[in-house]
């Protein structure tokens, strides 16, 4: 077994480990950190394949930005574990069977399309092969009509969630931002003259 097949393994192996604790682990925040872990041993995974712009892709956004939101929300909601885990009986026939169609459909994924004698293995590059180049390319040139429609549609998903979040509810309160800024001093703060009373 050479070097690099040691680490192949070693790293496909502490994915499936984080991957398996992540649905596993009864504390959430305990999940996100290992689905934290998952993340890293995937974009090494994607580092022994040559594609660095998707592991440094997946390190900066996933971790860096996705995975630190779920952890802070995770962590300010007040989740009751222990109806959690009364929900968990009722949900894992489904759970079950779902997860039962999954394998099966990668198992005969990996079985029909996947082989040493169906798949040619990977081509070696030089040290100036540009993998962020070749994948900008090819982005931007066969699959530009596709990219911008995930634009579009990605566009259209924050001003729903906008508009979603936004909308007035009866019985909450709400700042009027342009009646703060337009309000004048005489507004505010109101003088009164009144006469002083001495006291004996």
């Amino acid at each position: 077994m050479s070097f690099e097949q040691f680490l192949f393994y070693t790293f496909a192996a502490v994915l499936l480990m984080a991957a398996i604790r992540v649905v596993t682990s009864r504390n959430p925040v305990h999940a996100a950190l290992y689905l934290v872990l998952a993340f890293f041993s995937s974009s090494a995974l994607w580092m022994m394949l040559e594609a660095e712009f998707l592991a440094i892709t997946l390190v900066l956004v996933y971790v860096g930005a996705v995975m630190v939101l779920f952890l802070f929300v995770v962590m300010m909601l007040d989740i009751n574990v222990a109806e959690s885990r009364t929900q968990f009986a009722a949900y894992l026939p489904v759970g079950a069977v779902v997860a039962l169609l999954v394998l099966a459909e990668m198992s005969m994924m990996i079985y029909y399309r996947f082989g040493s004698d169906r798949v040619a293995p990977p081509v070696r590059h030089d040290a100036e092969y540009s993998n962020t180049h070749a994948l900008g390319e090819l982005l931007y040139t066969q699959y530009v009509y596709a990219f911008e429609i995930a634009a579009v549609v990605l566009l259209v998903a924050i001003v729903a969630a906008i508009a979603l979040t936004m909308r007035r509810r009866p019985g909450t309160k709400h700042q009027n931002i342009t009646e703060q800024v337009m309000v004048k001093r005489e507004d505010r703060v109101r003088l009164v003259s009144m006469q002083a009373e001495k006291r004996q």
